[in-house]
């Protein structure tokens, strides 16, 4: 099943791709590698989740907010390769979570993103992946991530 059949599957519409809030790229390909820019919970032009886990948001808040995330990254990995069957291997996660002092579940938030990543794109969505928490976040947001992936020639 491609990757754009998953989606639907799982009855997931892509949005179109966030614009940058920044003096950068959404996403850069350098060779056979795609990198996305941070990706904030957008939905439909509003930040979704906002505030710190451990805080103003629950664990099961931080995990919707990283799938979001992750669904943006694939619009964005969809801008950058057309089809997303041209996805060889998602190869590296990088996410970054508002958390509270104390706050220790980062890797459970995170799993949102890397279950869908899995889900989307089976074999190929298995990832390296690094989570952090972090005191403050762009807009107050309460998850970003970036993407590395691999295209097929």
């Amino acid at each position: 099943m491609l990757p754009e059949e998953r989606l639907a599957a799982l009855g997931i519409t892509l949005p179109p791709p966030p614009s940058a809030v920044g003096a950068y790229d959404p996403w850069v390909r350098t060779g056979n590698l795609v990198l996305t820019s941070g990706q904030l919970p957008w939905l439909d032009g509003e930040l979704a989740y906002i505030g710190k886990l451990g805080d103003e948001l629950i664990v099961d808040k931080g995990y919707q907010a990283a799938r979001l995330c992750a669904i943006n990254a694939i619009a964005q990995l969809k801008a950058a390769a057309d089809e997303l069957s041209r996805i060889k291997r998602i190869v590296r996660l990088d996410g970054f979570v508002h958390s509270a002092t104390g706050f220790q579940s980062q890797a459970q938030v995170l799993d949102g993103a890397s279950e869908l990543l899995n889900e989307v794109f089976g074999a190929k969505g298995r990832h390296t992946r690094v989570a952090l928490g972090i005191s403050a976040m762009p807009l107050n947001a309460a998850v970003q991530l970036s993407l590395t992936a691999e295209l097929a020639d």
